[in-house]
């Protein structure tokens, strides 16, 4: 995989903003999905902020160039290729790519991760399951994960606690698994929590999770970053209702 940034000089009368055009180039056999996240730099140097951009399926061998406009980072000023910074990309097979926001897969079930929190060496990061379909959905128990490297390959070594009891900080995620049923607009929630506490031995990076809500759901890869240090455990909570009002909305929202 490759992303490259050049610009080009701004339309109209003024001609004064730059466009930054960009090139993502998928060498997989499959079609993936890109999130490339830049950094916007000032003449001198410093950040002015970040800007995320998904690609969604860029297909197999291809290369496909995309528009960094002015206007969408904060300020909106003049930007050049020379002053954009490329911090992180993230690629995932496109058929395990979330859905995005607005869209509703077929299995009716939009499944997603948040940004995540941290705290003294605590890391949690929300899983969140929408019911954006039009039948009732019902599970009970833990969402299904694989640890998975920047390859995509399997990671070995990791404890995955059911609960987060053993997770030091972490606190108790409300005790035994509760059937949980999912109307349409409804949406469920779940988590991941660890401590990257770093001792002995080769610390532990997890780039990439793949998520099924439950055994047999169809598979989603985020992108969690999980930084596990040489604690060797995560810990997922059990799926409960999401009684914050911040779920689905309505049937394919």
């Amino acid at each position: 995989m490759s992303v490259t940034a050049d610009s080009l000089p701004g339309a109209g009368a003024s001609a004064g903003p730059c466009v930054v055009q960009y090139d993502v180039t998928n060498p997989e056999s499959d079609p993936f999905t890109y999130t490339i996240t830049f950094s916007l730099m000032d003449e001198q140097g410093r950040a002015m902020s970040n800007v995320e951009e998904r690609v969604a399926s860029v297909g197999a061998g291809k290369t496909v160039r995309r528009t960094l406009e002015p206007g969408t980072y904060a300020g909106g000023g003049a930007v050049d290729a020379g002053r954009v910074r490329i911090l992180d990309v993230e690629r995932v097979p496109s058929d395990e790519a979330p859905v995005p926001a607005g869209t509703c897969p077929a299995s009716g079930l939009r499944l997603t991760a948040d940004q995540g929190d941290a705290a003294m060496g605590l890391r949690v990061v929300g899983l969140h399951l929408e019911n954006c379909g039009s039948r009732t959905y019902s599970l009970k128990g833990y969402p299904v994960l694989q640890l998975l490297d920047a390859e995509h390959q399997a990671v070995d070594g990791v404890e995955i606690l059911r609960g987060t009891e053993g997770i030091p900080m972490a606190g108790g995620d409300g005790g035994a698994p509760r059937p949980v049923t999912l109307r349409p607009g409804e949406a469920a929630v779940s988590g991941l929590a660890w401590r990257n506490t770093t001792e002995f031995g080769e610390a532990v990076t997890v780039p990439y999770v793949r998520v099924r809500a439950e055994a047999g759901s169809d598979p989603v890869m985020v992108a969690p970053h999980l930084d596990l240090g040489t604690t060797g455990e995560l810990g997922v909570r059990a799926w409960r209702k999401d009684e914050s009002g911040t779920g689905a909305g309505r049937p394919g929202s």
